[in-house]
């Protein structure tokens, strides 16, 4: 009971704060909608119909209300629903996160057996090598590379650009395989490190080594 009131509480303050960082930053979004062209009569008046010269308690109280029936409002920049904007954002990242999930453990949990079994020898030296490189590496090195060799000399996959899951599951899964690939990479390197530490703990344990 004691964590679940220190979550709340936390979760809490955490909109206080995220509600106070909004109002202090300089813009006016009204103005922002209308244009710089618009009177101070229209701005007012959007103002008003948008609630924000309400109170601040009560602008706070209708926003994290509106943040717990999952009603994030209206986009300023968009001029549709937040909610809407986030599924389409997550039909995108969501299956690029587990696709690039599932293959750096795919990679790193035979890495990391092929170097605990092999420790100190040369193909663990090469194995936690390359894994070094992998996490020097920046992401974004990887996915040029990647592009250069297989969008543009190969041509096996769009070089860029997201069809949407309406042109086919397959046609849609092609241009996601290359951003997944550099965002494993790293992460396998780092994933098959931990996975070489812990083998070898255990490889080294009493009940194993007799």
């Amino acid at each position: 009971l004691k964590r679940l009131i220190i979550s709340a509480l936390t979760l809490v303050l955490a909109s206080i704060v995220v509600f106070a960082v909004m109002e202090v930053l300089p813009g006016d979004p009204a103005r922002l909608m209308l244009g710089l062209n618009a009177s101070a009569d229209q701005v007012e008046m959007l103002r008003d119909q948008m609630g924000l010269n309400a109170p601040l308690l009560l602008r706070y109280l209708h926003w994290a209300g509106g943040l717990l029936s999952l009603d994030f409002g209206r986009s300023y920049t968009y001029s549709v629903p937040v909610i809407d904007l986030v599924r389409e954002r997550i039909a995108v990242s969501l299956p690029l996160a587990l696709i690039a999930l599932a293959l750096s453990t795919i990679i790193a949990i035979p890495v990391g057996v092929f170097s605990a079994s092999r420790q100190g020898r040369a193909g663990d030296t090469l194995a936690m090598g390359a894994a070094q490189l992998g996490v020097a590496v920046p992401n974004f090195w990887f996915a040029l590379m990647l592009i250069y060799l297989f969008a543009v000399w190969l041509r096996l996959v769009p070089a860029g650009g997201f069809p949407g899951w309406g042109a086919g599951v397959w046609t849609a899964l092609k241009s996601l395989i290359l951003p997944a690939v550099a965002l494993a990479l790293p992460q396998a390197a780092i994933l098959g490190r931990v996975a070489r530490s812990a083998l070898i703990e255990v490889l080294n344990e009493d009940y194993i080594r007799t």
